[in-house]
C-alpha cells in the first residue's frame, strides 16, 4: 500500500484525509506554534511523526469499525530511535496524556511509563507500521538537559503545540475547512482603544483622580522596559486594573508579543474584570475562562471521531481573563484538554492580580512556573497587588538572574493618599448578633469566610434591601445582583450585603461601612477597599469592623488568620505598609510547607527511581484540594445555551458563554446531587441541573444532605 492509501480521518460525508497530508499539516502548524519560544524545528519533528502509527493495516481496519489500535507508540518509538526522549514523550501522550517517563533500565513492557511503552513497542507489542518518509535527527531545545524541572516545562509546551496543531488540523478537515475562529484585533489596535478610553483621565477632577493618573502614567512609561518580572504595588482604589492593562499593552506592542493573560485568584469572581475589558476592547477580544468543563480524547481513541475536541479551550484570543486555579493547574497538567492552550502563554504578558493570594502550600511550584515562563518562553509577568508579598528569595531559587522591578514609584505616598477608612476590632459575634448589628445600618457590606455562613447570616436580615453573594450563584446571576446593589448604593436606598470573599478583589462597590470576619490581613485590607472607595467621607467615619465568627475556621485560612492575630496583638496601624510586610513575614514563618505535594522534588529527583513523572504530578497538583465539578444552571439565557449543548453542539464559543451559567462544587456536594437525581451528567466533570427549584433566586444553588434533597423534591 503506498502512502496515499493510508487514511488518517474519514469525515461524516465520506471525504478522506491521508496520513501524509495530516502529518504535513500538523507539522507546519506545530512548527509555527513553537516558533514563539524558539523551538520551530522541534515542533516540526513531533508534528511530522505523531500519527505514523496510522500507516498500519490494523489502524486502517479500525477506521472501518475494527478493534482499538495504539497508534501513538509508533511515532514515539521513532523519536526514541533518534535519541529524542522529549519528542517521544510528546508523541506518546498526544491523545491519552503525557506519561511518566520512568526508568530506562527497570521498566518493563507492562509498565504504563514511556519507557515501558517503548519496551512493548520494541518487543512487537504494537502493529507493524510503514514509515511514510525518512526522519532527520533534531537537537534538543535550547536549555534542555540543564535540569529535569526545566525539561518538564519545555516538554509540556511542545506537547501543547502538538495537541493544538493536531486538533486544529483534524477539525479543519472534518468540518471541510470551517474551523471555528473568534477573530480579535491585534494588540496595537487594542492599545489605541485603551488610549481613547483613558483620555478623560488626564484631566482629573480631584486629588484621588490625580493620583490615579500618576500611577497610570508610570505604567505606560514602564511598558518600554525589557521583558522580565515586574511588581505593581498600588493601594486599593488606585485603578490598578486599567493601569496594569496599560502597562501590558504598551509592553506587548513594544516587544511584538502575542496577548495579555489576566490571572485572578480563585477566591474572587472574574466576571467584573472581564466585563471592564469587554467594555474597553469589545467582547470579541476578551475570553473569560473559568469553567471546569474538559472534553478529553481517550488514549485509545482517534481525535477525528471525537467532535468534543472543538470545545476544549486554547486561548487564541488577544485578552484572556482566567483564574489562578486554571492557569497553574494547566501548567502542571498532563491531559490534552488542559495543556492545549499552554503554548499561547509563550510570548505573552501575564498579569497576576492579587498576587498575594497565591496558595502557600503550592507557592514554590507556582513561582517555579512563573520563573520558567520568563526565562524560556519569552513571557513578562506582573505581580499586581495592594499588599505585595516578598517573593524575591523564591524567584532567586529557580532563576537567580530574575529580579522584580517595581512599576509604581513612591508607593508610601500613594498608600497615605488612599487611606480612607478606620479599623475596629469587635471580638466574637455569632450569626444572630452579627445580623442584628447589620440590620441597624442602612448600607453595609459583611464578608464572611464560608458559603454556609453567608447564607445563615443573610437569612436573619430584614428582606428589604438585603442581598447575598457567593459562588453558589452562577456568574451571570451575581453580575445582575451586583448591578442592583450598585444602583441602590447610588440612590441611597437600604442595601445590606452578605458575601463570601469573592467581592473583595477588584469588585467596584462603595459602602459606608464594612464588616469582615477575621481572615488574612491581605483579605481584610481588600475588604476595606470596598469601604469609602471614592473618598467621599472622612476616614474616621468609614469604619471597617473586624470580628471573629463562632463557626469553625476553614482549614484553608488557618495560617492566614494565625498571622493576622500576631499583627493585631501588637496594635499596629493596619493601614501602614510596614504592617503588611510584618504580616507576610509571620505568614511565611507559620506556613512551613511551600510545596506540600513535593512537586519540585518529584521533577528534580524523580519518584522511586522514575524520572519526569508528568502523570503522577498532574494527579497531585491541585490548588484546591477537592476536585471541583461543574453544574450548569438552565435559567435565563443559560436555558437556550444548554438546549444547544444537549442537542449535540460542541464549540469553544458555546462553552465560553455557558461559563456564565455554571456553579463549581466540591466532589462530595456534586455526588449528592447525582445520587438524588437532581442533575443530568454530561461527562465525568460536569452536569446540568434538572430540578431547577433547587436554585434559589436569592442565594443560588441549594446544598443539602441526600435526605434533605429527597424531602425537598417530594414534599
Amino acid at each position: 500500500m503506498d502512502n496515499n492509501h493510508y487514511i488518517a480521518h474519514i469525515s461524516e460525508d465520506g471525504r478522506k484525509q491521508t496520513v501524509e497530508e495530516h502529518l504535513q499539516n500538523t507539522s507546519e502548524r506545530c512548527k509555527n506554534f513553537a516558533k514563539s519560544f524558539g523551538a520551530e524545528e522541534q515542533g516540526k519533528l513531533i508534528g511530522l511523526v505523531h500519527d505514523i502509527g496510522k500507516c498500519s493495516k490494523e489502524f486502517q481496519n479500525r477506521l472501518n469499525g475494527g478493534r482499538i489500535v495504539d497508534h501513538a507508540s509508533a511515532g514515539a518509538l521513532e523519536c526514541a530511535k533518534l535519541d529524542s526522549v522529549w519528542a517521544a514523550c510528546c508523541v506518546a501522550g498526544h491523545h491519552g496524556g503525557l506519561p511518566d517517563v520512568g526508568n530506562a533500565h527497570n521498566d518493563t513492557p507492562d509498565d504504563p511509563t514511556l519507557y515501558g511503552r517503548m519496551q512493548k513497542a520494541i518487543s512487537g507489542g504494537i502493529p507493524n507500521y510503514v514509515m511514510p518518509f525518512s526522519l532527520t535527527s533534531v537537537p534538543a531545545p535550547d536549555g534542555y538537559g540543564t535540569s529535569y524541572l526545566r525539561d518538564s516545562f519545555m516538554i509540556r509546551m511542545l506537547y501543547s503545540c502538538l495537541v493544538d496543531a493536531d486538533y486544529l488540523d483534524t477539525e479543519r478537515f472534518m468540518s471541510n475547512g470551517m474551523v471555528e475562529r473568534d477573530g480579535g484585533d491585534d494588540l496595537a489596535t487594542l492599545l489605541a482603544k485603551l488610549t481613547r478610553f483613558i483620555e478623560p483621565w488626564w484631566k482629573p477632577r480631584n486629588e484621588l483622580n490625580r493620583m490615579r493618573s500618576e500611577i497610570l502614567r508610570q505604567c505606560i512609561e514602564f511598558g518600554t522596559k525589557d521583558r522580565g518580572l515586574f511588581t505593581l504595588t498600588v493601594p486599593t482604589g488606585g485603578g490598578k486594573t486599567i493601569a496594569s492593562m496599560a502597562f501590558a499593552l504598551n509592553h506587548a506592542v513594544e516587544h511584538d508579543m502575542a496577548r495579555v493573560i489576566y490571572v485572578i485568584p480563585y477566591t474572587s469572581i472574574i466576571e467584573q474584570t472581564a466585563s471592564v475589558f469587554r467594555k474597553v476592547f469589545g467582547a470579541e477580544n476578551v475570553v473569560e475562562h473559568h469553567s471546569n468543563a474538559m472534553w478529553e480524547v481517550r488514549e485509545d481513541e482517534d481525535s477525528g471521531q471525537n467532535w468534543n475536541i472543538k470545545a476544549t479551550e486554547n486561548w487564541d484570543a488577544p485578552i484572556i481573563v482566567t483564574t489562578a486555579v486554571q492557569f497553574f493547574e494547566s501548567l502542571y497538567a498532563n491531559r490534552p484538554s488542559k495543556c492545549r492552550k499552554l503554548h499561547n502563554i509563550a510570548n505573552s504578558v501575564i498579569i497576576f492580580d492579587e498576587a498575594q493570594i497565591l496558595p502557600t502550600g503550592h507557592l514554590r511550584p507556582c513561582i517555579a512556573a512563573i520563573a520558567d515562563l520568563i526565562r524560556d518562553f519569552r513571557a513578562t509577568a506582573v505581580l499586581c497587588t495592594a499588599t505585595q508579598p516578598s517573593l524575591n528569595d523564591l524567584f532567586a531559587q529557580f532563576v537567580p538572574g530574575i529580579k522584580p522591578i517595581e512599576i509604581c514609584q513612591d508607593t508610601e505616598k500613594y498608600f497615605s493618599a488612599f487611606k480612607r477608612v478606620s479599623f475596629q476590632d469587635l471580638g466574637t459575634l455569632d450569626a444572630e448578633g452579627l445580623a442584628q448589628r447589620l440590620a441597624q445600618l442602612p448600607q453595609v457590606l459583611c464578608i464572611v469566610n464560608s458559603r454556609k455562613s453567608a447564607q445563615t447570616v443573610y437569612e436573619k436580615l430584614p428582606p428589604e434591601g438585603s442581598y447575598h453573594l457567593s459562588t453558589l450563584m452562577y456568574p451571570a446571576h451575581r453580575r445582575d445582583v451586583l448591578s442592583e446593589i450598585r444602583e441602590r448604593l447610588q440612590k441611597g436606598l437600604p442595601c445590606r450585603v452578605v458575601s463570601t470573599s469573592l467581592i473583595e478583589a477588584g469588585v467596584d462597590v462603595d459602602f459606608p461601612a464594612v464588616f469582615r470576619e477575621l481572615a488574612g490581613l491581605d483579605s481584610i485590607l481588600q475588604a476595606a477597599g470596598r469601604c469609602n472607595r471614592e473618598g467621599k467621607r472622612p476616614p474616621e467615619e468609614s469604619i471597617v469592623t473586624v470580628f471573629r465568627g463562632v463557626s469553625t475556621t476553614p482549614k484553608l485560612l488557618e495560617v492566614n488568620i494565625g498571622a493576622t492575630i500576631q499583627v493585631l496583638r501588637e496594635g499596629t496601624d493596619l493601614n501602614a505598609p510596614g504592617t503588611v510586610e510584618h504580616y507576610f513575614q509571620a505568614y511565611r514563618s507559620l506556613a512551613k510547607q511551600l510545596d506540600k505535594e513535593e512537586i519540585i522534588p518529584a521533577f528534580e529527583r524523580g519518584i522511586q527511581g522514575r524520572k519526569l513523572p508528568f502523570r503522577t504530578v498532574a494527579e497531585r497538583f491541585h490548588l484546591i484540594d477537592d476536585n471541583m465539578k461543574t453544574v450548569y444552571i438552565p435559567l435565563g439565557d443559560g436555558e437556550l445555551l444548554l438546549k444547544r449543548l444537549l442537542e449535540g453542539e460542541r464549540s469553544r464559543k458555546l462553552f465560553r458563554k455557558l461559563g456564565q451559567f455554571s456553579v463549581n462544587l466540591q466532589e462530595m456536594q456534586y455526588r449528592k446531587l447525582i445520587n438524588t437525581g437532581a442533575v443530568r451528567l454530561l461527562d465525568d466533570e460536569s452536569a446540568v441541573l434538572t430540578i431547577v427549584d433547587l436554585y434559589d433566586p436569592k442565594t443560588g444553588l441549594k446544598l443539602f444532605d441526600s435526605q434533605s434533597v429527597m424531602e425537598y423534591i417530594f414534599v
